[in-house]
């Protein structure tokens, strides 16, 4: 019996841990609660699934920590916005920080040295127009609301995406090289809302493509922070443009079968079963969450639907547009259609100069690399949604972490300006063809009702039935609200 208890504990050590033993497929009996030793051999342990849990669930590290991920506390569930909560949202970041003024808010009026070079074009909705390199927008602008007004004090990269990712202000402040400290950053927006509107136990809440960002760090505002590792992303962090594009993550070796993969299963809750028997101190508690949420992503036949492109028509492939945005768009469409809440699709996030931050050739690095595909892209995402009768339910934001001056450096590019810019919302009940807030002559700062990165977040919060008054906590037991602002109610019909 003592030798039966050393490896039950053993055993159960290796599998929480990943072991990386092979396996010959063998099935384990469902007749019995004990499995003989040689019997625990053969089958092996969860390395032999291909699955990488770090990557998958973000667990393991943040668990060594002492992130607690139950600790949080509940979010009261508000009383309804006008019309149906919405079921999900996809949120465009444009790493960087597109400008303003030569997309959206154009000012044709002011003097060269601001209004730059592109012109403004007509758009389904007399009277506002967006610029000359936006043509597939301009087709769907009855469908997109502009907020001009949106406004933080961050004007370093990683600080800013900590108020456009998450909707609040670093606690270390404006830091150019800010790092993520998962004991005390704030969640980001998917995050947030996989802890208070867990999904389908088949499905995860919330899915982060096609990379993570780094700007000489990892960008903070990626992470789900304080609330701990059972709320951090499924990261897809390959490119969906490739002909070869599969999840490694969610993929299972040629060797084993999904029949192989119940018998791990068994084997799991058999040993679970044992441990309690035997009184082995270690492994009486449950086999972790993370696994058994593992195992349901490798069983849900909605989530290995929607992550393969391959059965995808290729008159719609080509309408986002064959790069790795453009497929990323589509790909966080299908996801919202397998019952995903909350899709991050990160666009242009390398270092150099693959992104928006443009201090040099402002309108040759727009006009020829960023605006093309990603007008593309997110005009066939709202186009889509609208015609898969999705677009009601999903609300669609275009976000950069800022916007860019209004004045031109003697380079020909705009530098960093968070005084005022611009976002793009979509769907999710949201009056399209209009516009809320305003920015001054030259788009510097507000002029009409200013909009916080708070106001944002609160408005993604209500739109999913959520109060944003309601309160979370980090490992400490510390209150915060779930958001800081107050939703854009004019905005939405």
């Amino acid at each position: 019996m003592g030798n039966e208890s050393d490896l039950t504990t053993q055993r159960l050590a290796e599998l929480r841990l990943g072991s990386n033993q092979h396996t010959t497929g063998a099935r384990a009996s469902t007749d019995s609660s004990r499995i003989p030793r040689r019997r625990l051999l053969q089958i092996g342990g969860l390395g032999a699934l291909g699955l990488n849990l770090s990557t998958l669930l973000a667990a393991g590290e943040r668990r060594a920590r002492g992130a607690d991920p139950t600790s949080n506390g509940a979010t009261a569930v508000a009383a309804a916005p006008s019309g149906k909560p919405i079921r999900s949202c996809i949120l465009v970041f444009l790493y960087g920080g597109p400008s303003h003024l030569d997309t959206w808010d154009l000012k044709p009026d002011a003097p060269r040295e601001v209004r730059g070079q592109f012109a403004p074009i007509a758009t389904t909705v007399p009277g506002l127009p967006v610029a000359e390199h936006l043509p597939h927008c301009a087709k769907v602008m009855e469908h997109l609301a502009i907020v001009r007004s949106v406004h933080h004090p961050m004007r370093n990269h990683n600080s800013a995406a900590v108020e456009a990712l998450s909707g609040r202000t670093p606690l270390r402040g404006d830091l150019e090289l800010l790092a993520n400290d998962p004991a005390t950053d704030f969640p980001c927006y998917g995050s947030a809302l996989a802890h208070s509107l867990p999904g389908a136990p088949l499905v995860p809440p919330y899915v982060a493509l096609p990379h993570i960002m780094y700007n000489v760090v990892m960008l903070p505002g990626q992470t789900a922070g304080f609330l701990g590792a059972a709320h951090e992303p499924l990261r897809v962090l390959a490119d969906p443009n490739r002909s070869d594009f599969r999840v490694p993550e969610l993929s299972l070796p040629n060797s084993l079968s999904l029949a192989d993969l119940d018998a791990r299963q068994r084997l799991l809750d058999c040993i679970d079963a044992q441990s309690r028997q035997l009184g082995a101190v270690e492994a009486t508690q449950r086999v972790d969450a993370f696994y058994q949420r593992a195992f349901s992503l490798l069983h849900s036949r909605e989530v290995r639907h929607a992550l393969d492109l391959g059965g995808e028509d290729a008159r719609t492939r080509d309408r986002y547009g064959r790069t790795r945005f453009g497929q990323s768009l589509l790909l966080a469409r299908r996801l919202v259609e397998a019952g995903v809440r909350f899709v991050s699709v990160y666009d242009h996030v390398t270092n150099g100069l693959d992104n928006w931050d443009t201090h040099v050739d402002n309108f040759g690095r727009l006009r020829d690399q960023l605006l093309p595909p990603s007008d593309r892209g997110f005009a066939a995402l709202v186009s889509d949604l609208l015609q898969g009768g999705l677009l009601d339910d999903t609300l669609v934001v275009w976000i950069g972490e800022f916007g860019r001056t209004p004045q031109i450096n003697a380079s020909g590019g705009r530098d960093h300006w968070p005084d005022c810019f611009s976002v793009v919302l979509s769907g999710g009940g949201v009056r399209g063809g209009t516009t809320y807030g305003a920015s001054d002559k030259i788009g510097a700062y507000p002029a009409l009702d200013p909009v916080s990165m708070g106001d944002l977040a609160a408005t993604l919060f209500w739109r999913f039935g959520l109060d944003p008054e309601s309160v979370i906590h980090d490992g400490s037991g510390r209150p915060y609200r779930l958001a800081e602002g107050t939703p854009l109610r004019r905005l939405f019909a």
